[in-house]
This record gives structure tokens, sequence and C-alpha cells, in this order.
């Protein structure tokens, strides 16, 4: 079966879309799931973010599964100057819904011991750990929708690429021992 590229308009109005506990449910697009989310942080704390972005690298390397529990496919964090001002821009592609998501984001931070890095944006609650719709209202109100996604191998779930790896490594080990 030939997978083919594809692309989907998402709708902007959101009253007809399904609803959640936290709010529409944007549908499923060939990229999967997803968000961007952008906010101004705290005037002077740019160099606590690239802290932090070490900080998940290291954790990553020392536990590689470590975000599995999101079923990432990719993060992109970005700090742009508007006006003078800093803000953040937070863009994830996963498999799962937007209210799993931020609620397996939350449970997984807060099991694991770990701050937010959103804790330096302006506005993001102070008890998000034991307050999870907080946590969800900061993350929808700033929230910017997309309205178009692509995908190259559409409605492909991160388990399913890493099956899709592991069989094409150890078809390439048998191949290699043939040799």
């Amino acid at each position: 079966m030939e997978i083919k590229p594809q692309a989907m308009a998402i709708p902007k109005e959101t009253d007809k879309l399904e609803k959640g506990k936290y709010g529409p449910i944007y549908p499923k697009t060939p990229a999967c799931y997803g968000f961007t989310i952008i906010a101004k942080i705290i005037a002077g704390r740019e160099p606590i973010f690239h802290q932090y972005a070490q900080t998940i690298e290291k954790a990553v390397a020392a536990q590689p599964n470590f975000l599995a529990p999101l079923k990432l496919h990719y993060l992109r964090w970005v700090l742009f100057p508007i006006n003078g001002e800093t803000y953040f821009m937070y863009q994830g592609i996963f498999d799962t819904d937007f209210d799993k998501y931020t609620e397996d984001a939350v449970a997984l931070f807060t099991s694991a011991g770990v701050k937010t890095v959103f804790e330096n944006l302006e506005g993001f609650p102070k008890d998000w750990q034991t307050n999870a719709p907080a946590f969800i209202k900061f993350v929808r109100d700033h929230q910017c929708p997309s309205f178009l996604e692509y995908g190259e191998y559409p409605f492909v779930g991160a388990d399913e690429i890493k099956k899709a790896l592991n069989v094409r490594n150890a078809f390439s080990a048998i191949l290699d021992q043939m040799q």
C-alpha cells in the first residue's frame, strides 16, 4: 500500500468541533495532533530557557524514554522579540489529543519532580502541578491554532514509525550477515 502525502485545512471556527474536557478537540491531521503556544516571558529570564533546554537534552540522553509518555514526534522551542519584549514559542507534534497530552505532561513532570520552563512565562499558574485545569487554561489561552497541516507520511504515529525503523534495521542487519 503506497502512502501518499496529504494536507488538511483546519477550520477557523471551533464551535462544530468535538468538545473535550477543556474545550474543542482539533481534528487529527496528516501531521497527527499538535499545538503552538506563544507567550511573553518574564523579563530577564531568557537564559533560563537555554539552561532548561540543556536540562531536557541531558534528561533524554540519560533516559531516552523520559518523554515517551507524551507520544511526541517533535518539539520546537523558539525565543523571539516583539517590540523589545521576548516571547516563547512552543510547538509540539504528538499522537494524542490536546486534553490527553496536557494531562500527561502535568503528570509526567510532577511525578519526575521536574519543573517546567513555562514557569518563566507571564501569567503561568504557580500551582500548575496540583491544578491541571489552570495549566490547561494557560495553554489554551496562549494556543495559536494552525490552519493547515501537512504530512509526508500522513496519520502515522510515533510508535508505528519506531516499529518501521526497527524492522528496517533488523532487515539491514540480516542483509549484512548474508554478505
